[in-house]
């Protein structure tokens, strides 16, 4: 059986990326991101519907969101969904992210409250680079 497992999204952030490295010494970037949906109800009402979802992104494109990217900015995701489990506390947890293939930024750059440049010319595109030819990562690597 064929299986497909492709996630698009278009959000702005809802924090500051974080970035970690993973024992092995790769870079690994975290934010929150909100998807507005805007539809209209069975009696004519307007809402507004939040999304609120986690985005993962490893290697160069890591370093390259947590330089550029602020809390508000605007961005286009494509990758796929991944869910994990584990055991905190005694307690089972869960959660399903976002693990970014493309991370695309959106919106002219804004100032930097660290005073750091604008993003250069050359890197205002897309960030996408291949996966990792090992996709399996050990439970010491897991950046979470």
């Amino acid at each position: 059986m064929a299986s497909l497992n492709k996630v698009f999204m278009i959000g702005n952030l809802t924090r500051d990326p974080e970035l970690r490295y993973v024992p092995s010494g790769a870079p690994v970037a975290t934010f929150g991101l909100a998807v507005n949906r805007i539809f209209v109800t069975q009696h004519g009402d307007k809402k507004d519907e939040v999304c609120f979802v986690r985005i993962v992104v490893f290697g160069k494109q890591a370093e390259s969101c947590s330089q550029y990217l602020t809390k508000g900015r605007p961005v286009f995701v494509e990758g796929r969904l991944q869910y994990r489990a584990w055991e905190q506390d005694g307690q089972k947890r869960s959660t399903l992210d976002i693990v970014a293939d493309r991370v695309q930024f959106l919106g002219a750059p804004g100032k930097q409250s660290s005073g750091s440049e604008e993003m250069p010319e050359t890197h205002k595109e897309t960030f996408a680079e291949e996966p990792p030819a090992d996709n399996v990562r050990s439970e010491e690597e897991t950046p979470f």
